[in-house]
């Protein structure tokens, strides 16, 4: 495992050999998410990207030209702390023991929502390089790309939800307007869609309800903005 300061974005190798899929879904989507995602097509170039530098995480497809990903895996655990997840078609249980017993920390099938993936990858983080927890209300983690919530529950979040929550959580119990907060998604505000910005708030309380068990206590403010309770 890397020991990289944990502000800077997660360095992710991806070896995936499915162009369409690694290129066109997975790397984009991980980006969003917040990674350092490094784009890999078989077992020989992960050997050579590591001999380059660290990795926090890889993730590992089964079906690669060179090798399968259970043998990378077992390489993968005796050789390093690096963590391993495994995301393949391959999704019976007992490929599924198999994977975890060859070493993997997690192991999902395909097709995986990005979503999900990109919060197995911040669990696996936390376990791997793990921040102090200064407890208490809402908050960012040390890179801004998961919120905590009271109760340490962890939700991952893509590019537009980490900027208005950072700005929101910047002033607790202050105003924010929605020409500010168009402003943190958009080069151009006039050109901006308010009903996007609703539509986001209402996703994003949502899905943090659903993924933490608790509400965000994030208010509208009729004509002004939004505001988070202290």
């Amino acid at each position: 495992m890397s020991s990289r300061d944990p502000t800077n974005p997660p360095r992710i190798a991806l070896v995936e050999d499915d162009l369409a899929l690694r290129d066109g879904i997975l790397m984009p989507g991980l980006r969003g998410y917040g990674f350092d995602c490094v784009a890999l097509g078989s077992a020989a170039e992960l050997d050579a990207a590591m001999d380059g530098g660290a990795f926090d995480i890889v993730i590992l497809d089964v079906g690669l030209p060179d090798t399968n990903g259970f043998d990378l895996a077992q390489r993968l655990r005796r050789a390093s702390r690096v963590g391993i997840v495994m995301l393949t078609g391959r999704n019976g249980s007992a490929d599924r023991i198999r994977g975890l017993n060859d070493g993997a920390d997690a192991y999902l099938a395909k097709p995986v929502d990005l979503g999900e993936l990109a919060a197995t990858l911040h669990s696996l983080l936390r376990r791997l390089r793990p921040e102090p927890s200064p407890g208490g209300g809402w908050r960012l983690d040390a890179n801004g790309w998961c919120l905590v919530s009271p109760g340490d529950r962890r939700v991952a979040l893509n590019e537009a939800e980490r900027k208005v929550l950072a700005l929101l959580m910047a002033t607790p119990g202050a105003v924010v307007s929605r020409d500010d907060m168009a402003a943190a998604l958009t080069g151009d505000i006039y050109d901006f869609d308010p009903h996007r910005l609703e539509v986001m708030v209402h996703r994003l309380r949502a899905k943090i309800a659903d993924r933490s068990g608790e509400a965000l206590p994030l208010r509208a403010v009729r004509g002004s903005g939004y505001v988070m309770l202290a």
